[in-house]
């Protein structure tokens, strides 16, 4: 194995790591929980898995040959709640991770250094991919604080859990 192959080997690893544990979180909320916005400022589970998936699927969808902006994508509807069922959400949290995880999983250690073009930038393949790294950490990280914030004392832990006396 060389560094190119290891680097993909653990990229695609931490993408699902991510994966299961924003639905680990999203598993302990009611349907009404997975809707609920502290305020008119606040995003819900719903949303940023609404505005995840659109991400997924712009930046992946022909991911070598079209920019990952798609001149069809509506970012700003993305932060629109359309949706009402739990059925809904998963639905199209499946639609981005899968076309997203089908792109990673296509490309090759001799594809890492191509450029691929995100908002008329080009990037290298390992740029776009520790984007959407960060990119999607960021919301995972906010998927589990709402979903802990939400279940307070009923919450169970996804890590470590700390001693409690």
């Amino acid at each position: 194995m060389n560094i190119g192959q290891e680097y993909l080997r653990v990229v695609r690893e931490r993408f699902l790591d991510m994966k299961t544990t924003a639905e680990k979180a999203m598993e302990q909320l009611s349907e009404e929980e997975l809707f609920y916005c502290f305020n008119e400022e606040s995003n819900s589970i719903a949303i940023i898995v609404k505005h995840m998936s659109g991400n997924m699927f712009s930046r992946w969808t022909d991911f070598f040959h079209s920019d990952g902006e798609k001149p069809d994508r509506n970012r700003d509807d993305e932060f629109i709640n359309d949706w009402s069922t739990r059925e809904e959400l998963l639905a199209c949290w499946e639609k981005g991770w899968k076309t997203f995880l089908n792109t990673l999983n296509e490309i090759k250690e001799d594809d890492l250094l191509k450029t691929v073009t995100i908002r008329n930038e080009p990037h290298s393949v390992i740029q776009a991919i520790e984007r959407q790294m960060y990119h999607y950490s960021y919301h995972i990280g906010q998927i589990v604080y709402i979903a802990k914030q939400i279940k307070s004392k009923d919450w169970k832990t996804l890590t470590i859990p700390r001693k409690r006396p």
